[in-house]
């Protein structure tokens, strides 16, 4: 398949350019950048993490409600209603993945964003007034809608910022500070239940209450936060934003946006690394998914109790704070995806099978520390390679919304493969996860087979045009 070209809007600036320079600024360019790139970090990064986390505690929260009495209430332990409501919400967060990033250009980042965030903090603060799961499930159907319109248009901002191979440090620290929050959310949880009673209500629906309510505040300060793509922003001077627009120039030739049209989205769609990215990105999320919905039950399978399954479901969330910044800083200094995906896709692997397998319940309970500690980084090491190897803003919309939307089928798959009648040990479902990442590495390889080929090919002037139609262009491995 020939590589997808860029439109003539899209790369007008930028001809002529040789994109895989790694000759770095010095001198006061050095010191403008680093003053320019900390102030970018720091404005764009804790914002959009917290508000990330928000979306994770909203989504997963049903175990710790369930465990403090829900499933009870709800009667959510008949004919599988707990798998049911989980799954459902996938559904429409799979859907609405692209329509969600295709509205972006339309609206603006600001407008958009912040809706989304508050509107899916009042459907979180609802569903502490459910009466029955039917209630609950509509809930968790429109809660996948306007969190669909989130992670996605995250992405494609923090990609649009940054040079290629600075993304996946960005992209880390993102997504680590979100999973340490939310990583807290069972102890969180757990102290929410304690006011069982209060004013009548029940422990678990203070859960949702009291979370939808911060959720529903962030999405306030998102309107005073959050920023646009670099040539619209309000924050930073004339010569930084002149500086950053020259750096992605030099970098991928897309500072400015191109235009995204119905046509567009059609061709890009057709190009099937794309959907590589996203059958990887799926392959990262399914463990990161059962993990999260299912700890609690595996560690009550354990042995422990409710309060003590919730309290220790946090610490498996303290090694990914080493292993993801790491194996993200090695990515972008050696300028490589692939293997540092497939090593910690091993390490994944490893954790899963001693959970499945191994005999005494502490073996098991260091298992979830090597989940976490393999598979929490390749999340963020999917999305910086798929935003790595596209050129224009329109293609990036896309891709990211591709990339995302499968990490939903994951959600899916994990839900549905953990199920009650498979306690304590949970087989199928961690045989499921085990085998995704097995597929992880097959499918990494053939993309970095194909990537390693379209580069020579390109570097030897045997294509009929550049790469992803920009001169000088190479994919990253």
């Amino acid at each position: 398949m020939q590589p997808t070209s860029v439109d003539a809007d899209a790369k007008a600036s930028s001809k002529d350019l040789t994109l895989d320079s790694t000759e770095e600024p010095k001198g006061p360019d050095r010191k403008l950048e680093r003053r320019t790139i900390l102030h970018i970090d720091l404005r764009i990064l804790p914002l959009l993490a917290a508000i990330y986390a928000a979306a994770l505690i909203d989504r997963i929260n049903l175990g710790a409600a369930d465990t403090a009495g829900m499933g009870e209430d709800l009667q959510l332990g008949i004919n599988g209603r707990f798998n049911i409501v989980s799954t459902l919400y996938f559904v429409t967060y799979i859907i609405f993945q692209l329509p969600g990033n295709m509205v972006l250009p339309v609206i603006g980042i600001k407008p958009w964003i912040t809706s989304c965030v508050v509107a899916w903090g009042a459907v979180s603060f609802s569903m502490g007034f459910v009466k029955n799961w039917q209630q609950l499930t509509a809930l968790r159907l429109l809660l996948g809608v306007f969190e669909a319109c989130y992670f996605p248009a995250m992405v494609y901002l923090i990609s649009t910022w940054y040079k290629r191979h600075e993304v996946q440090k960005r992209m880390a620290a993102f997504y680590l500070i979100s999973i340490c929050i939310s990583g807290l959310s069972p102890i969180f949880a757990w102290a929410l239940s304690l006011l069982d009673g209060k004013r009548n209500i029940a422990g678990w629906r203070w859960i949702f209450i009291v979370e939808g309510a911060v959720t529903i505040f962030l999405g306030v300060l998102c309107w005073f936060g959050i920023i646009d793509i670099p040539h619209r922003n309000k924050f930073l001077s004339a010569e930084q934003t002149a500086f950053v627009m020259k750096r992605l120039d030099d970098d991928r030739g897309d500072a400015i946006p191109d235009k995204l049209t119905l046509a567009k989205v059609r061709k890009y769609l057709s190009d099937w690394k794309l959907w590589a990215y996203g059958v990887m990105f799926l392959c990262t999320t399914l463990p990161a998914y059962a993990l999260a919905y299912f700890i609690t039950f595996i560690l009550r399978n354990m042995g422990w109790d409710s309060t003590q399954a919730l309290l220790r479901s946090a610490p498996p969330y303290a090694p990914p704070i080493i292993t993801c910044m790491l194996f993200s800083w090695l990515s972008d200094k050696y300028k490589n995806r692939s293997i540092f995906l497939s090593i910690q896709a091993l390490i994944c692997l490893v954790g899963l099978a001693l959970v499945a397998f191994a005999k005494d319940n502490g073996v098991r309970y260091l298992g979830t520390f090597l989940i976490n500690a393999g598979n929490i980084g390749t999340i963020p090491g999917v999305l910086a390679w798929s935003s790595n190897n596209v050129v224009s803003h329109s293609k990036r919309i896309v891709q990211s919304a591709i990339t995302v939307m499968f990490g939903g089928v994951g959600g899916i798959l994990a839900t549905a493969t953990f199920r009650a009648q498979d306690a304590p040990r949970y087989i199928p479902g961690l045989a499921v996860s085990i085998g995704s990442q097995v597929l992880l590495m097959i499918v990494a390889t053939i993309v970095v087979l194909y990537n390693q080929r379209m580069n020579r090919l390109s570097r030897e002037g045997k294509l009929s045009e550049p790469l992803e139609g920009q001169p000088g262009f190479y994919y990253t491995l």
